[in-house]
C-alpha cells in the first residue's frame, strides 16, 4: 500500500510539472536532455520526495567492472562515491556496490539494480551506458527509489536522471599536448564506439580541434574496439595504431592498457578517467579525468535534503567536475603554458568549445554547430580525422 501511495503521488507530481512547463521535463527521449546550467545555480524548485534522514540512506551503485582495477572507468567513479561518502559522513554499511555487472546482460542489469531496491536503496547510481534502458525500466517499477544513469541520453524528469558533463572541455586541452609533442604528425586514438556513439565521437573531435590549434598538420586516426570495456581489445588497437606510425596515443576507453602499450613502444599517451602516468609513467603526457565526487556528493545531499528536482545534470571544468592532469615533464616545451592560456579563457567563461554557434567542417566537407549538453547528437568526424 506504501509502494502504491508512493506511486499515486509521484504520478500527480509529474502531472503537476508537466502542467507548469510547456517542456515536458517528464518525458522519455532518445535526445539527449537539454541540462542547461542546472549545475551552476542552486534549484530554487521544491524536492519532488520527501527527505531521508542520513542515518537512515543506502546508496547503491552498479559498477560495469571492479574498482580494483586501479586506474580505470569504474575506479574513477567509485573514488566519487568514497569522496561523497566521507564528505557526508555515511558509514560504508550504508554503501551497497555490485561490480563486475555486464552491460551487455540484461539478467545481471536487472538483478543488480532489483538487489539494491530490495537492500533498501532510496538511491542507485548506474555507471555504464549499456545500463541505460534497464535503469528506465526499473524506474517506471519503482516510482518511490531514485535513480540516476551515468552519460546516456534517458531521463523522466522525476525518479530518472542522468549525469555527465564537458570532458571535450578537458579533451581539447589534452589535443593541445598531443599536437605540441607529435613528431610524425600521426596521433592514434583508441575508441570504445563508433560514430554513432556522440559521447565518444564528440570527445574525439574536441581532441581533435585541440591538436589542429597548435598542429594543422597533424592527423588523428580511430581505432574502434566497439565495446566500452575490452582490455585485449585495446590493446591492440594501440598496437595497430603504434604500427602505422602514431607516436602519441589518445582514448576513450576503460582501461591503462593504450597508455601501457605506448610505454612498451616507445611513444606517448594521453590517458583516461584517471592520471595514466601511475601506469604509464614513461609515456603519459596528460590525462583527462573526472573528479565524480563533484555530483555525487550534490546528489547524495539531495535525497537527504528533500531537495531532488529530477534535473539531469551536466558538469564541467567550472564546477571541479572535469578536470586534467597536470603536464609531466615528456610534455613539448610550453605545452604547459599554452594550455594554461586555453583554461583560463574556458574557465573566465571567455570561450568555450561547442558553444552551438561555431561552425565546424568535418572531414566529408561538411559544416556543424554543436553544444556541449546535445554531445548525443554528434555523428560526424572532426577534418583531420580518420577512421584506421
Amino acid at each position: 500500500m506504501k509502494r502504491f501511495l508512493s506511486a499515486v503521488l509521484a504520478g500527480m507530481m509529474a502531472l503537476s510539472l508537466m502542467a507548469g512547463c510547456s517542456s515536458g521535463g517528464d518525458e522519455t527521449t532518445n535526445e539527449p536532455a537539454d541540462t542547461g546550467d542546472t549545475t551552476t545555480t542552486e534549484s530554487t524548485s521544491e524536492g519532488l520526495f520527501p527527505a531521508v534522514p542520513k542515518e537512515e540512506l543506502k546508496v547503491g551503485v552498479i559498477h560495469i567492472t571492479d574498482p580494483a582495477e586501479g586506474t580505470g572507468y569504474t575506479y574513477t567513479h567509485d573514488l566519487g562515491i568514497q569522496g561523497m561518502q566521507k564528505e557526508l559522513g555515511l558509514d560504508d554499511s550504508q554503501i551497497v556496490r555490485k561490480n563486475n555487472v555486464s552491460d551487455t546482460d540484461a539478467t545481471a542489469i536487472r538483478t543488480a539494480l532489483e538487489e539494491c531496491v530490495e537492500e533498501g536503496c532510496q538511491v542507485i547510481f548506474a555507471t555504464s551506458w549499456g545500463y541505460m534502458d534497464y535503469v528506465e525500466e526499473i524506474a517506471e517499477e519503482y516510482p518511490d527509489v531514485l535513480f540516476a544513469h551515468g552519460t546516456g541520453n534517458k531521463s523522466n524528469g522525476s525518479n530518472f536522471i542522468n549525469y555527465f558533463g564537458k570532458i571535450n572541455q578537458a579533451r581539447y586541452l589534452s589535443g593541445i599536448a598531443a599536437g605540441m609533442k607529435t613528431e610524425s604528425n600521426m596521433i592514434g586514438y583508441v575508441a570504445a564506439q563508433n560514430n554513432e556513439n556522440g559521447e565518444v565521437t564528440s570527445g574525439i573531435d574536441a581532441f581533435a580541434m585541440g591538436v589542429e590549434s597548435v598542429n594543422p598538420d597533424a592527423k588523428v586516426y580511430v581505432k574502434v574496439t566497439g565495446a566500452w570495456f575490452d582490455p585485449e581489445g585495446e590493446g591492440q588497437a594501440a598496437k595497430a595504431l603504434i604500427d602505422m606510425g602514431c607516436d602519441v596515443i589518445a582514448q576513450h576507453c576503460d582501461t591503462a592498457n593504450p597508455a601501457t602499450e605506448a610505454e612498451n613502444a616507445g611513444v606517448y599517451a594521453v590517458g583516461y578517467n584517471s592520471d595514466m602516468a601511475e601506469k604509464a609513467p614513461g609515456a603519459t603526457l596528460t590525462s583527462v579525468m573526472w573528479d565524480w565526487s563533484v555530483f555525487y556528493t550534490k546528489a547524495v545531499e539531495d535525497v537527504i535534503n528533500g531537495t531532488w528536482t529530477g534535473e539531469n545534470y551536466f558538469g564541467s571544468m567550472q564546477d571541479g567536475l572535469v578536470q586534467l592532469a597536470p603536464c609531466s615533464d615528456l610534455c613539448a616545451e610550453g605545452t604547459a603554458e599554452k594550455i594554461q592560456e586555453v583554461k583560463d579563457q574556458i574557465l573566465s567563461g571567455e570561450w568555450d568549445i561547442f558553444d552551438g554557434k561555431t561552425e565546424y567542417e568535418d572531414n566529408q566537407g561538411q559544416t556543424h554547430t554543436l553544444k556541449a549538453e546535445e554531445y548525443g547528437t554528434c555523428n560526424w568526424y572532426y577534418k583531420n580525422v580518420e577512421v584506421a
